[in-house]
């Protein structure tokens, strides 16, 4: 494994953290206690240091299975979740008040069986709930108080798509320190504009979806019919096979002939200095060293 600052944070993260939205069950498989328990020490072993989550993956669920996981090695791992939901039944909604994120916020540190968390990011949220005083005070209060090391923004699709960098700007305002961000080689609009302004910022970034849901493993061929309880049924089949068709493309004219494409496309994500780790997930321990393996591909 290789080591990158986390922009001024004084924290060294392992160029590949543990993404963990497939723990919840949204990804056409379900995971056991012992499940996730075996992941999290293999990639411990591997050299992996940071887990990324969040806290509408499952309504805490995800959290919860990372902390009974981790209980005994808590210091080993540098902890980054989210905030900014919650849940009426099954149906997730946007919880941004100051009252409703303090909630969330004990409700992670619970979850995650933690008296702190590294790094704790606003949401994907709009511009709106963005500014917001009192919530930004709450937040800066809970870092006094040692509940939170270092706050950090992950930045929405859609605000990539307009190239609204308005809570980009206000990041440092705010005692943002990291940026989580789409970055892949399928959806490369942040290198116009996000990384080098972390860059001269001094913001660390963490790189998210970057084998693009799983499109950049090189598996999948046109004419693949995702099932109804995977993620990636949500968008139209047009979408998906032009995607595939594409992924196919970069394969031939990219990819070197033998190379593993999972692992060249994490380590293209890694190009910029600025990039301080990509945050993949996987669904064994297979997979996982797959991706631990892609640090060998970074000069």
């Amino acid at each position: 494994m290789k080591y990158r600052a986390l922009g001024n944070t004084g924290l060294n993260v392992s160029v590949v953290s543990l993404g963990t939205h497939q723990f919840s069950g949204e990804w056409a498989k379900d995971f056991s206690e012992s499940e996730v328990a075996t992941i999290l020490q293999r990639a411990s072993e591997l050299g992996i240091n940071v887990i990324d989550t969040a806290e509408c993956y499952g309504d805490h669920l995800v959290e919860s299975l990372i902390g009974k996981a981790i209980q005994p090695h808590r210091s080993d791992w540098i902890l980054a979740t989210k905030f900014g939901h919650g849940f009426s039944g099954l149906q997730k909604t946007g919880a941004w008040s100051a009252a409703r994120v303090q909630q969330q916020l004990e409700a992670s540190l619970r979850a995650l069986g933690t008296d702190r968390i590294d790094l704790y990011q606003f949401h994907s949220g709009t511009n709106q709930e963005f500014d917001n005083d009192e919530l930004w005070a709450m937040l800066q209060a809970q870092v006094r108080a040692g509940k939170i090391r270092f706050l950090g923004l992950s930045l929405s699709a859609e605000v990539l798509h307009k190239a609204d960098w308005h809570q980009l700007h206000a990041a440092a305002n705010v005692g943002v320190r990291a940026i989580q961000v789409v970055y892949n080689r399928l959806q490369n609009k942040a290198e116009d504009y996000v990384v080098p302004f972390c860059e001269r910022e001094q913001l660390g970034i963490l790189a998210r979806v970057p084998l693009a849901k799983g499109f950049l493993g090189g598996h999948y061929l046109p004419g693949t019919l995702f099932p109804e309880n995977d993620t990636r049924s949500a968008y139209s089949q047009q979408f998906n096979e032009e995607q595939l068709k594409l992924v196919q493309q970069i394969k031939r004219e990219e990819v070197p002939p033998g190379q593993n494409m999972a692992q060249w496309a994490l380590a293209w994500c890694l190009k910029p200095k600025a990039v301080s780790s990509v945050v993949v997930g996987c669904k064994n321990i297979a997979q996982l060293e797959s991706n631990a393996a892609a640090a060998t591909l970074i000069s």
